[in-house]
């Protein structure tokens, strides 16, 4: 069932999405060659914990999942698509890293990611970092009123596809509010004009994902949580909580 949110609802997702925004933006800071995901992690949990919000990750644990997830950010490192666990693993000249963070404050959630190189970038990972970014953005546009989810799902194939990247099949976005994964799924590829009909007051995570070797294929890898890509190329991530409002789509996990 969809759950549409009140515009007091969405003021207080609002207040959640600023403390992701935040946490992601210090990891990003911090992020350097020979600083470990670990360090990250602690990055972000310290914002958190400044704001007073808990971790919707944090004990997260879905049926495919053997454990509960065992942090408060995914850290998605080159060939790792989503739900990277942070290790000790140290960041190396030239990495492509994928951070996805989420946030529970007054009972109501955000959740964003983002995706950056560190040290000497590699162009073809700005060039696949800056399409997942347009292809965000697309489907933010059309967010609005009237439109479907299909919609949203056509804007983020079309320019993921045009592109030459792959879109792993069965994992995208997601309604959003009491809790980090409500109705309805938020395809990250679909035909425009189907599916459920976007009203003012739904909240959904967009999320486009998008592999860098052109092909679908991804498998899970031995931790159970992480998917990588099956030829080993590289991946990004970037989502934003996004409200569809009578006045246009509004991101609540916007960084400054």
């Amino acid at each position: 069932m969809v759950e549409l949110k009140t515009d007091t609802a969405i003021e207080a997702m609002y207040e959640a999405g600023q403390v992701v925004g935040r946490a992601l933006t210090a990891a990003r800071e911090a992020a350097d060659v020979g600083v470990s995901l670990l360090e990250l992690d602690e990055v972000a949990r310290g914002v958190l914990r400044e704001a007073g919000a808990s971790s919707p990750f944090l004990g997260y644990r879905p049926s495919f999942a053997p454990v509960p997830f065992p942090a408060v950010i995914c850290a998605s490192v080159n060939d790792a698509i989503v739900h990277g666990i942070p290790t000790g693993y140290r960041l190396r000249d030239g990495d492509l890293v994928s951070l996805d963070c989420g946030a529970e404050l007054g009972g109501w959630v955000g959740d964003s990611a983002i995706s950056f190189t560190v040290g000497t970038p590699r162009p073809e990972d700005l060039r696949l970092i800056e399409t997942a970014e347009r292809a965000l953005a697309a489907a933010v546009e059309v967010a609005v009123v009237g439109n479907r989810i299909g919609d949203i799902a056509h804007a983020i194939g079309t320019v993921c596809r045009a592109a030459g990247y792959g879109i792993p099949d069965g994992f995208g976005g997601h309604g959003i509010g009491r809790r980090m994964h409500e109705d309805p799924g938020v395809p990250n590829e679909g035909r425009p004009g189907r599916g459920f009909p976007l009203r003012h007051g739904m909240a959904i995570a967009i999320e486009p994902m998008l592999i860098g070797g052109g092909k679908d294929d991804w498998h899970t890898a031995p931790d159970g949580w992480t998917l990588r890509t099956n030829d080993g190329s590289r991946a990004a991530h970037v989502e934003h909580t996004v409200a569809i409002m009578d006045a246009g789509p509004r991101i609540l996990t916007e960084r400054r």
